[in-house]
């Protein structure tokens, strides 16, 4: 395993994006929407890991749920697996409190499921499988 990425809350991709590349010299290696999660994410590589910014598409999204109560910022952290059914199962074995019981799509197909803050001491985990 390893951290795949860290997902930061924002408000506008374009206004931050002007940050990240001015002040810190990364570029965006791709932007996709994500419909069902009603976000465009932007992610900038940083070594072997990503930074993904995530920007609200619509009211009901929960990134804007989220920087409803909280603001912007780290949203979550992505561990990269291999075997994403394989982690879930066991986690469920564990009496770990998931989001996602099942893989759902991500970005740039990869296959995603969320673990609930609760069984991770306050910070939202999100594995990610990259289908080859």
């Amino acid at each position: 395993m390893k951290i795949d990425h860290i997902g930061i809350a924002v408000r506008s991709l374009s206004e931050t994006l002007r940050f990240y590349q001015e002040a810190l010299g990364l570029n965006a290696s791709g932007f996709e929407d994500i419909a069902d999660q009603g976000v465009r994410v932007a992610m900038l590589p940083v070594g072997e890991s990503r930074i993904e910014l995530l920007e609200p598409l619509r009211a009901d999204s929960p990134v804007e749920k989220f920087m409803a109560k909280r603001g912007e910022g780290i949203h979550h952290i992505a561990i990269q697996v291999g075997d994403l059914e394989a982690a879930l199962e066991r986690l469920k074995t564990a009496g770990v409190r998931l989001i996602d019981s099942s893989p759902r799509q991500g970005a740039h197909g990869s296959r995603i499921a969320f673990i609930h803050p609760s069984s991770t001491h306050g910070v939202l985990l999100e594995l990610v499988e990259h289908v080859k």
